[in-house]
């Protein structure tokens, strides 16, 4: 199985994240996967956003779902040198983005009851195979599978034990996200044997990356990616 170089957020590390510019960072950077956060807008547009407010990324104290997209738009997302700036993407343009892409996709719902929608815009960019749908939270990828048997989910988690594997199982999951620092080459062997692809998370240094490539993942987010490709 092909070793995964998501771009975290696109090239986190960079750009601003994930905006189209961090993506195509991402890509020319050596990654051949891209992660990113959906979440929506007060008018009901799905938008790539990490945080529910934007206080971290521009100062500014408002909330993703109190603004339409048009107000949204107003406030770019600065690089973390500040030399760069782009504004928050919808979903619907990422996907057009990435069909003319060989990435795969892994898609983080960081909010509630967008699920359809999400699974919506997947299939008519056709793009059903090349995603995995993510989440920290059980309910949200339940829900995915619930919809769309064939949608490829995952559970991203810093606890793994015999219920979260029994109930990912249950549903059909193909994917497990562990915490990069709770890995070890026992536990992913676990993982693989149990039918898991293992993707590791929470990789914010050169010396996590490496302690998760040793565990023997299939792939894990990078804000970094020309590190992690250089090291493969």
């Amino acid at each position: 199985m092909k070793f995964i170089n998501y771009a975290h957020r696109g090239a986190g590390a960079y750009a601003p994240e994930n905006t189209l510019t961090a993506f195509r960072l991402g890509l020319a950077l050596g990654a051949n996967g891209i992660e990113t956060d959906i979440r929506r807008t007060k008018d009901g547009v799905l938008v790539l956003f990490h945080d529910e407010s934007l206080l971290r990324l521009t100062g500014a104290d408002k909330r993703i779902g109190e603004l339409s997209y048009a107000e949204l738009r107003e406030y770019p997302i600065p690089s973390p040198d500040g030399a760069i700036t782009d504004t928050v993407p919808t979903l619907e343009a990422f996907l057009a983005f990435a069909k003319d892409t060989e990435a795969v996709m892994a898609l983080e719902l960081k909010a509630e009851n967008v699920e359809a929608d999400v699974l919506k815009a997947i299939a008519a960019y056709g793009l059903t195979e090349r995603c995995v749908v993510t989440s920290f939270e059980m309910e949200y990828i339940r829900n995915v599978k619930a919809l769309q048997p064939l949608q490829r989910v995952g559970l991203l988690t810093d606890t793994v034990n015999d219920a979260v594997i029994n109930e990912l199982k249950r549903i059909g999951a193909e994917q497990i996200c562990p915490k990069a620092a709770l890995l070890t080459p026992a536990l992913v062997r676990l993982l693989h044997e149990e039918g898991f692809n293992v993707r590791a998370w929470g990789v914010k240094d050169e010396a996590l990356m490496r302690h998760a490539l040793g565990c023997g993942v299939d792939g894990m987010t990078v804000n970094f990616p020309d590190k992690l490709k250089e090291l493969l």
